[in-house]
């Protein structure tokens, strides 16, 4: 699945098309590399948001074409 789309999908990010903007400003890593939005997730990698001052960590679980807002929060894990 593209990342744009995991991002928006795990509700990590609200609209893929900030998700998309966000991966254009290379604000997005995975696995410590600057991603672009058509890279595509696997399960294990460790996605690293930049919001402003706030540096987000995610662990990918489970990578899904939908997701009910309940199951979302099981597609990730937040890293200290």
């Amino acid at each position: 699945m593209r990342l744009d789309k995991y991002l928006k999908v795990s509700r990590i990010i609200k609209r893929r098309t900030i998700a998309n903007e966000v991966c254009d400003a290379k604000k997005v890593s995975v696995n410590g590399k600057i991603a672009r939005a058509s890279y595509d997730v696997k399960e294990g990698d460790v996605i690293e948001i930049q919001m402003g001052e706030h540096l987000l960590r995610a662990k990918v679980l489970l990578v899904s074409e939908h997701a009910t807002k309940t199951d979302a929060s099981a597609m990730y894990q937040i890293l200290p």
